[in-house]
């Protein structure tokens, strides 16, 4: 991919994993604080405006930001493994752990899909 044999090319794709690491950390819990105020505005009673509290739309919206940071840890570790495929051996230095990222950020995306299934499913 790159021609310059330089390892700032590896660490310049591993400040982007972690930034796209921030967003899907910030995703998902943005979804969890929305979807625990629902829960706390139903605690507190139902609202005659909303005719009872029937339709719980901060579920939706949680789940729906927990499932979108889901998704951008896993695109972005899979974007960063394939990067790192195509760089030199000079590129990439020696005994550094290359798998940790993508691994974080895999466990990450499997963590948030287990909030939202546990919310769902009424926890």
């Amino acid at each position: 991919m790159s021609y310059l044999d330089d390892p700032r090319v590896y660490f310049a794709a591993e400040r982007t994993l972690l930034a796209w690491q921030r967003t899907a950390i910030a995703l998902i819990g943005l979804g969890f604080v929305i979807e625990r105020f629902g829960l706390f505005i139903r605690m507190i009673g139902p609202n005659p405006a909303h005719g009872g509290g029937s339709g719980h739309p901060t579920l939706v919206f949680g789940v729906v930001f927990m499932l979108i940071g889901a998704l951008v840890a896993f695109v972005s570790a899979l974007q960063f493994r394939r990067f790192t495929r195509d760089l030199s051996a000079p590129e990439i230095p020696r005994g550094y752990a290359t798998w940790l990222g993508p691994v974080v950020n895999y466990l990450l995306a499997a963590i948030a899909l287990g909030l939202a299934i546990w919310f769902v499913a009424g926890g």
